[in-house]
């Protein structure tokens, strides 16, 4: 099947990639789709450093087309950015995620959907990632189900040369099973966190995604 579906959702979002700048007014909905879910993970993951952030900060607001249903959340993003430090957007990363002990808002699916880390979801999850030939990097501390680590398999899937894997049938499973469920409540957490501004903004670019997202995946029934 065709990614046609998601032509009429994306032909007005903002300007992405950040670097390079595109070469045409709107980019194709795959490209954006995956550049959104690499900068969504990125942003999460880590404190964003002074050159992505610096990017950012000039990044257009106005979308290819009026009317874009991202346009405004990706405003209020760079309006964020524009508004702090590199160093404030760092400690508000640290406070929020970071610390000993419990964090003020969780990035786990497991967390989110039964209360608890290492639980029955990020087991489903395994299973799932094990399937597609996927698995974990075990440099890295955080479990599969980190929103960092879901968005770049959603990026993988959108993206990846593996056709077998890497197609709009895969996507929509993983998205329904391993995203949907639990992001909203990700999204509400940092919306309504009194520390969080950057964070908050982004809660609010990741909810109009996954809106989007949803959208598109129901056009293809």
């Amino acid at each position: 099947m065709s990614s046609a579906s998601f032509k009429s959702l994306y032909a007005s979002t903002m300007n992405l990639p950040l670097n390079p700048p595109p070469t045409s007014s709107a980019l194709d909905e795959e490209t954006a789709r995956a550049e959104l879910y690499g900068l969504i993970a990125t942003l999460f993951y880590a404190p964003p450093g002074e050159a992505m952030l610096g990017q950012l900060r000039v990044a257009a607001t106005e979308a290819p087309a009026a009317g874009g249903f991202l346009e405004e959340p990706w405003r209020q993003l760079v309006a964020a950015a524009r508004a702090q430090s590199t160093g404030q957007i760092a400690q508000e990363h640290d406070a929020l995620f970071g610390g000993i002990g419990k964090p003020e808002v969780y990035l786990f699916a497991s967390h989110h959907l039964s209360g608890f880390l290492n639980e029955k979801p990020l087991a489903a999850l395994r299973t799932d990632l094990t399937q597609m030939g996927l698995s974990r990097d075990e440099t890295l501390p955080e479990t599969e189900d980190h929103v960092s680590y879901l968005c770049e398999v959603m990026r993988y899937l959108i993206a990846g040369d593996d056709v077998a894997v890497a197609n709009l049938t895969r996507q929509s499973e993983f998205f329904a099973r391993h995203l949907q469920p639990w992001l909203p409540a990700l999204c509400d957490a940092l919306q309504a966190h009194p520390s969080a501004q950057f964070y908050a903004a982004l809660g609010g670019l990741l909810r109009a995604f996954t809106s989007v997202e949803a959208q598109g995946f129901d056009m293809l029934d």
